[in-house]
């Protein structure tokens, strides 16, 4: 499960990153609110923010969030305790609000209660469903379909909103994790992808990206 954290707190940010990653979560960190907003739609499952950070605030970016990524849990963070500053965050669509200074412990416990669930599935296609958390991909007649790790990450990037496109640049930045590739490999992993499910499943709109079929 892929995480984003927006902390300008450089011994912070790191203790959060340390302790999630023992976790078993992806954590990429951001120190500036600019950047972190060019990096909203990289397949993130949870977004962990700061209010006060370089160049734009927490909550000008949860706005932007919740404009894209309606479902997606929203943890802010903040040494502001003012009511009315945590009153702005609820209502402009955060999941929770921690106090600094807190417990590392206090926050590992808000993620996994916002993003774990023993099992959540999704529709990808009539008949076809794919079990996010386990990384599974059923047929119409309840058979696995094998996936690779890649053939998984680009089917997590349709878990919010089947109907999205989803960029060439988006591919690289999530399913290659930021390594640079070529659209010759993306073709590559879609084909193989594309043996494994109904025609039609996969589409690809020129010179953008791919988005799914309707089945």
């Amino acid at each position: 499960m892929k995480i984003l954290v927006l902390e300008d707190n450089d011994r912070l940010a790191k203790v959060i990153k340390s302790v999630l990653d023992k976790e078993g979560y992806s954590v990429d960190l951001f120190f500036d609110g600019e950047k972190a907003l060019d990096a909203l739609n990289c397949g993130y499952h949870c977004f962990i923010l700061d209010i006060n950070v370089p160049s734009l605030d927490g909550l000008s970016i949860l706005e932007t969030i919740r404009l894209y990524h309606k479902e997606i849990p929203v943890i802010i963070m903040s040494s502001n305790h003012d009511l009315e500053k945590i009153q702005t965050s609820y209502e402009i669509g955060c999941d929770d609000y921690l106090k600094k200074p807190f417990f590392i412990y206090e926050l590992v416990q808000k993620v996994k209660k916002l993003c774990h669930k023993p099992s959540q599935v999704i529709t990808l296609w009539t008949g076809y469903t794919y079990d996010y958390v386990n990384h599974r991909l059923f047929s119409p007649e309840n058979e696995e379909i094998k996936l690779a790790k890649k053939e998984c990450m680009f089917l997590d990037l349709f878990i919010k909103d089947r109907h999205r496109v989803i960029t060439f640049s988006e591919l690289e930045e999530y399913v290659w994790e930021g390594e640079e590739t070529s659209v010759l490999n993306m073709r590559a992993l879609i084909k193989r992808l594309r043996k494994k499910l109904p025609e039609g499943a996969i589409e690809m709109i020129k010179e953008v990206g791919y988005r799914l079929g309707e089945l």
